[in-house]
């Protein structure tokens, strides 16, 4: 039995999937990246092998811990990957748009395409049917665009997103609820919607700590994995 952690450092969140063999089984959330909380999950699960992706500045010392106790990989632009990146500064992409990537072409070989991460940032993803990363679009996520609101004005309150809020809010809070989340929901669809006018046959892939208050507002056929990231971090971790 092999067990590998995964950690993914956004600018939300601290993460880390836990795989034993070939199968995903539990998500963890850390509190920091102190080298403390590394060496308790390490202590917890003993891994053999481990990855991290990070878009943050993390702490430089967990990686000579994770060194020291596992097989360890940094994802970064040197890392084995199973597409190519033909744009114009490759060593540019995020760690995380990276592994998003690994985890589409791994499970969709020799198909367009389009992985939508919806996290501190709305990512739009293009990988076409010959396994090359094209590029996209980055446009603000759900908590930014309410705390922009919120600071950038002098009265709109820092309101909570729901998965209940009318299409006519009645107050205020539901108003910014309204107006961020289905706005948001329509801005995807309108971005599929121009991709599938110019690239037929494509498989659409929804993914993401904020996924949840959005597909039941997104018209477009896809499949919603919350789990697409880590998935490409172990695919990648067993290429490295």
């Amino acid at each position: 039995m092999q067990t590998t952690l995964c950690f993914d450092f956004g600018n939300t969140r601290l993460k880390c999937a836990v795989f034993i063999n070939n199968e995903f089984k539990e998500l963890l959330v850390l509190n920091d990246d102190s080298v403390l909380s590394i060496e308790d999950v390490l202590h917890q699960y003993q891994p053999q092998k481990s990855i991290l992706s990070s878009v943050i500045n993390h702490n430089p010392e967990i990686e000579i811990v994770l060194e020291k106790s596992t097989t360890f990989h940094k994802l970064g632009p040197t890392s084995k990957i199973n597409f190519t990146t033909p744009v114009g500064k490759p060593e540019t992409i995020g760690a995380d748009r990276l592994a998003i990537c690994a985890a589409a072409v791994d499970l969709f070989p020799q198909k367009h395409i389009l992985a939508i991460a919806l996290g501190t940032c709305i990512t739009f993803n293009y990988i076409n049917k010959l396994h090359q990363f094209l590029g996209g679009s980055i446009s603000p996520g759900m908590y930014m665009r309410f705390k922009a609101m919120n600071e950038q004005t002098a009265l709109l309150p820092l309101v909570k997103p729901t998965l209940n809020f009318p299409l006519v809010g009645y107050n205020t809070a539901t108003n910014l609820q309204s107006g961020v989340i289905l706005g948001m929901a329509k801005e995807i669809d309108g971005i599929i919607d121009l991709y599938k006018e110019k690239f037929d046959d494509m498989q659409i892939i929804l993914t993401g700590g904020d996924m949840e208050f959005f597909t039941p507002h997104i018209r477009n056929q896809l499949i919603a994995d919350p789990y697409l990231l880590y998935k490409g971090l172990f695919a990648i971790s067993k290429a490295n």
